[in-house]
């Protein structure tokens, strides 16, 4: 009988969806470079199939992580970083967060939190009164 994946697998997926977007890889490009197809990747990520010992050693080398930073923190609880993980493989994470590390005056930084905040807040606002959730954190 098959081993059946786990929420350690959908996590170690997350994560990696998560680190290779900030290097800007796409699956198709971190396939390739550790000799499967993007469609296993796709799979990987998603938590169905699990990733073996070599290829995320692999994986870990590419996107220059170590590969402790796939799992859990030794005490056997999630990290911080799960909560991480989970905002940079949101829509555009990846992106925003390129762009506001490029403005290098820390007033317009402060202001663009600011803004975003706000926006945030309008978000959950509308969405309270037509009864749709919205994701959004300050």
């Amino acid at each position: 009988m098959p081993k059946q994946t786990t929420e350690v697998d959908r996590l170690v997926g997350v994560r990696i969806t998560a680190l290779r977007k900030a290097k800007g890889l796409s699956q198709t490009a971190l396939g390739n470079a550790v000799g499967v197809t993007f469609q296993q990747v796709q799979k990987y990520e998603k938590g169905q199939n699990r990733v073996g010992a070599g290829r995320l050693r692999e994986i870990a080398r590419l996107l220059e992580v170590p590969v402790s930073a796939f799992f859990e923190d030794q005490t056997g609880g999630e990290t911080s970083d799960d909560n991480v993980f989970g905002f940079l493989s949101a829509q555009g994470a990846i992106e925003l967060l390129r762009a506001y590390v490029q403005i290098e005056d820390e007033q317009l930084r402060r202001e663009v939190l600011a803004i975003v905040r706000s926006a945030a807040r309008l978000g959950r606002h509308a969405g309270a009164a037509t009864g749709e959730g919205s994701v959004a954190a300050e």
